[in-house]
């Protein structure tokens, strides 16, 4: 009598795209020597580029693999741009410096907003973190220090010892710019390959089965939260350096920090590190061909979300991989 050996069945793999993955490297390369070849317009242009990169990785961790779907993600960018000013301005912290200790204090902060927040589901907890913002705008509104309700601007000798030279503190801005958008790409790649990675895409596929598996659930979500707003203050800390000038309208627009943003992750496709990169690519095309059409161009920016969605739900990225069978570039899958 013969034993038979059951045989493990296949185990699908990601297909790593070593064509992708080396113009990803030649952009990577180019984008690191960008003031070599483009001047002080490009270089802002790519900055504001990698600020929205980093903002919809964060969005992208939160709604993506968590379901914490947040409207009010400008309330940590504006955080972190007043945070950065006071730091700078009234307690003569250098620039380098407080711009990270901005990010710490926006956590820190985050931590007793969250526990309100996390009271609500669903759509009401969207709607929560966007009155949450509205909060911090019309508090920093009334705060005269800072400018009020018109706002304030960064001195100039303040600007100047970052560089007495001002194409070298473009420089500086624009690798610090470079630095907000390749990190936050490995640290979201870096958490998805950990232990937290896999808890988070346990709930990403479904919150009550990861639970049900000793997945705690509430606690991975505030975490995410809580990093999300250190990383979004960070980027705000920049963005707001870069400006030289800030205000509450400015600091906590919806438009400018949260629908765009949405809008690059829902095109370029929820719930991948790849997505993001790609959505905002897509933006930046879009806005450049838009340029002239005035409020058309955000009807035209919802009509385009619109189509990706009912053509795939998972956006572009998602489109590609279905086409192409399990697409991958930063493969977040790990095999025994």
């Amino acid at each position: 009598m013969s034993l038979s050996v059951p045989t493990a069945p296949p185990v699908s793999r990601d297909f790593v795209s070593p064509g992708l993955r080396t113009v990803l490297a030649a952009a990577l390369v180019l984008l690191a020597v960008a003031p070599l070849w483009t001047g002080p317009a490009g270089m802002r242009l790519l900055m504001e580029a990698f600020s929205l990169l980093a903002l919809a990785q964060m969005w992208n961790l939160l709604a993506g693999y968590t379901g914490l779907i947040s409207v009010g993600q400008q309330a940590f960018v504006g955080l972190g741009g007043y945070l950065f000013f006071a730091l700078a301005m009234f307690l003569n912290v250098p620039l380098l410096v407080a711009i990270p200790a901005a990010a710490v204090a926006t956590a820190v902060i985050a931590v007793p907003t969250g526990w309100v927040a996390f009271r609500l589901k669903g759509a009401y907890f969207a709607i929560g973190t966007w009155v949450i913002a509205e909060v911090f705008r019309l508090s920093m509104a009334q705060i005269g220090a800072l400018g009020g309700g018109s706002g304030i601007s960064l001195p100039v000798s303040i600007v100047r010892s970052l560089s007495a030279d001002r194409f070298a503190r473009e420089m500086i801005m624009y690798y610090i710019a470079f630095g907000l958008g390749v990190v936050s790409i490995l640290a979201v790649w870096g958490l998805l390959r950990s232990r937290w990675g896999l808890a988070l895409t346990a709930i990403r596929d479904s919150a009550p089965a990861a639970e049900s598996v000793g997945v705690r659930v509430e606690a991975v979500k505030f975490m995410v939260y809580v990093f999300a707003a250190f990383y979004t203050g960070l980027t705000g800390a920049f963005i707001f350096l870069q400006k030289l000038r800030i205000t509450p309208d400015a600091a906590f627009s919806v438009n400018e920090w949260t629908a765009f943003v949405i809008f690059i992750v829902v095109i370029g496709g929820l719930g991948s590190i790849e997505g993001p990169i790609i959505g905002t690519v897509l933006f930046f095309l879009l806005r450049w061909i838009a340029a002239d059409w005035g409020t058309w161009y955000l009807m035209a920016m919802g009509a385009i979300a619109i189509a990706v969605m009912i053509v795939n739900r998972r956006g572009v990225w998602g489109a590609l991989q279905s086409a192409f069978s399990n697409l991958s570039v930063l493969p977040v899958s790990r095999r025994l």
